[in-house]
Formats: structure tokens, C-alpha cells, sequence
């Protein structure tokens, strides 16, 4: 089971083209280290494409993305937030803190 978004990093320009749907994402530097992970909600205009964008707008650093669509994408964003600070001891540097619960084998 692959807990991690799988899709290979896009550049910047091409979140202009995503659609519409709701989900989750990843901001990235050059490296493909992880700066911030986000959600397009029922509250994102156009979705992942206004989320995405307005990201961008704030992230500093980063320069490519990578998305999935889901429509249990609450639940997404906290298990990707979770994973991650299993494996990097913190949420990304451009995550609020916030509580979490912990991931179990």
C-alpha cells in the first residue's frame, strides 16, 4: 500500500491546467523535497487548480507540484500529513502546526 502521493512532480506552470476536482497536493523544491502538503476543499473556488495556485502564491522555494484527485480528501490530507511527520520527525516547513494522531502498522 503506497500511503505517499505516487505521481511524478510537475512544474509550476502547469497548475493552470489542472481541473477542477477536489484533493490533495504537494509543493516541492528543485530537489523534490517535500516544502508543503495542501488540500483543494469544498471552499476552493476551482479546486485543485485555485488551491495549487494560491499555494505557489505563499510557499517560497517551490517550484513543482504533484496532485490526487479524491473526494475523501479531508482524510487524505491528514494521513499524508501524518506520514510525513513519521518519516521527517515535523510537518513540512510551510505547515501550520496542528495536532495529529499517529500512524500504526
Amino acid at each position: 500500500m503506497v500511503l505517499c502521493i505516487d505521481k511524478p512532480w510537475q512544474p509550476r506552470e502547469e497548475a493552470a491546467k489542472l481541473p477542477g476536482q477536489l484533493g490533495v497536493f504537494e509543493l516541492a523544491d528543485p530537489s523534490g523535497k517535500v516544502l508543503f502538503i495542501g488540500v483543494a476543499d469544498a471552499r476552493s473556488l476551482f479546486g485543485l487548480r485555485s488551491a495549487v495556485g494560491e499555494a505557489f502564491e505563499t510557499v517560497a522555494g517551490a517550484v513543482q507540484f504533484r496532485v490526487e484527485s479524491t473526494s475523501s480528501y479531508h482524510t487524505r490530507y491528514r494521513e499524508l500529513l501524518m506520514v510525513y511527520q513519521a518519516d521527517q520527525g515535523a510537518l513540512p516547513a510551510a505547515n501550520a502546526p496542528m495536532r495529529l494522531g499517529r500512524l500504526h502498522p
